[in-house]
Order: C-alpha cells, then sequence, then structure tokens
C-alpha cells in the first residue's frame, strides 16, 4: 500500500502532497491532478511559481505527487522543492516546506530509488519544530510521521497514534480528501493486526470519499485495498475488475498496482 494525502473550491488541499497552503488553485487544476496530469496542472502555476511561496509550494507537492504515482519526474520535483524552499521566508512557509521534503524523501525511499529515510525524518522534524502547536498543517505533518513511522521504522503502535492525530485534525479542519487517507491507513494497520471488520470498514470509508471527490488516480488502490478484505467472492472480483478498468483507463498508473492488476 503505497499511498500517499475535495471539491476544487472547498477541499483541495491534498494530504499525501499538500493540504497546507493558502494559494487558490487556478480553474482546472483539480481536475487535472485528479487525472494523474500532474505536469499540466504544474504549469497553470509557472506564472506564479517564482514569486509566490505557496504557488511553489503547491507546484512541488504537485510533481511529487506525481513522483509517487509514476515512480518518475524526480528531478522535476528536487527543482520545484529548491524553489519553494527559497521562496519560504517565514517559519511557517519553511514548516510547510520541510515537510514536502520529507514526503519526497520518503517516496524516493519507499519505491526504493534511493535510500533517504535519515533525510526524511530529519525534515519532518524540522517541520514539526517551525510549525505552531494546533495549526491545520500540522494534520498533514501526523500522517506522513505516520508513514514514516510503519513504512520504514516497523513501527506500527507509534504508527496508528500519528495516524489518529491525523485523523482527529483532519475532521476537524473538514479536510476530506486527508480523512481519506487516514482511513485509508488506519485501515491497513487494523488489517495488519487481523481485525477485518474494522479494516473494511476504513477502506470502504476511503473509498466513498474519494469518489465524492472525483480524486480518480486514488480510487484505483482504494477498489484494490477493499478487494482484498472483502468476503464475497463476487463481490471482490468485481472490485478488481473496476480497479482495472481504471488502472487502464488512467494510463497505468499508480505503477505499483501493476502486478497486482496483472499488468507486465
Amino acid at each position: 500500500m503505497a499511498d500517499a494525502s475535495m471539491a476544487e473550491s472547498k477541499t483541495h488541499g491534498a494530504p499525501s502532497t499538500t493540504g497546507m497552503h493558502t494559494y487558490e488553485d487556478p480553474p482546472g487544476l483539480w481536475r487535472l491532478r485528479s487525472r494523474g496530469c500532474w505536469t499540466e496542472a504544474a504549469e497553470l502555476l509557472a506564472a506564479d511559481n517564482t514569486s509566490n511561496p505557496d504557488a511553489a509550494l503547491r507546484r512541488a507537492s504537485l510533481l511529487t505527487e506525481r513522483c509517487l504515482f509514476t515512480a518518475s519526474g524526480w528531478a522535476d520535483a528536487e527543482d520545484a522543492l529548491r524553489t519553494a524552499e527559497a521562496l519560504a521566508s517565514t517559519d511557517t512557509e519553511r514548516g510547510r516546506a520541510a515537510c514536502e521534503r520529507g514526503h519526497l524523501a520518503y517516496i524516493a525511499t519507499l519505491l526504493h530509488v534511493r535510500d533517504r529515510a535519515d533525510e526524511a525524518r530529519a525534515a519532518l522534524g524540522r517541520c514539526a519544530a517551525l510549525l505552531p502547536p494546533g495549526v491545520r498543517d500540522r494534520a498533514l505533518l501526523d500522517l506522513r510521521r505516520g508513514l514514516i513511522a510503519e513504512k520504514l521504522a516497523g513501527n506500527p503502535a507509534g504508527a496508528k497514534l500519528a495516524y489518529r492525530r491525523a485523523h482527529a485534525a483532519a475532521a476537524a479542519h473538514g479536510d476530506q480528501l486527508l480523512s481519506s487517507f487516514t482511513w485509508r491507513h488506519l485501515a491497513g494497520l487494523a488489517l495488519r493486526e487481523g481485525d477485518l471488520v474494522k479494516a473494511r470498514h476504513g477502506f470502504a470509508q476511503s473509498l466513498r470519499i474519494r469518489e465524492e471527490l472525483g480524486y480518480l488516480i486514488g480510487i484505483t488502490p482504494a477498489l484494490v485495498s477493499l478487494a482484498d478484505v472483502e468476503p464475497e467472492a463476487e463481490t471482490a472480483s468485481r472490485l478488481r475488475a473496476e480497479a482495472y478498468r481504471l488502472f487502464r483507463l488512467l494510463g497505468g498508473i499508480p505503477v505499483w498496482l501493476a502486478d497486482i492488476l496483472g499488468e507486465d
């Protein structure tokens, strides 16, 4: 489960990539991003990219998400992130950029591109020191710290605490997409613990939110996860068939589902 963390106007903050910016997205950005057109979405931010720190971070987050789903585009994401870091002038802006730096390093480690686990931990630690307590941005930070605890450190107990903090904060701030990620990862831990009922509920909630928001690139992994805990063979088969259809429609993303869905 490699996942990362929405009506275009109200809930366009993304948990696996942003969720922290105050920049108002240009029209059409969410539609492009939700369909895996990250390069085109990033182009919509080009005019403000060199002067507006929020726009620069938003662009970096889009290109980082592309790395997660395609395992490519690393140089572009690094360049965009360096621009965002250079433009950051307040502790909050520096903290947001550090959170994105940690996420990119985590993805590179998770996908076995390069071991950057120490960099990921250090960047998220820097983010925690810079962001004020209680701000909305810390929900995404907690999710990402949970991912490192679970996926890189093998510490499911620590991950659960972090995911629960992120889950509560996402609900408090009305961040639906972030909630889809916290539901997903809490469900993954429940599955790991053998609690199939709780796992099925969490995966179903994650899928429901993503379908409601039209987050197409996130629907495929949600379908696969739900199929894995579905007790009815016919329903599980239908979910996998739907996941395969969407996977093909989106051009084979996320790439890390290719083996599971039987793609060469």
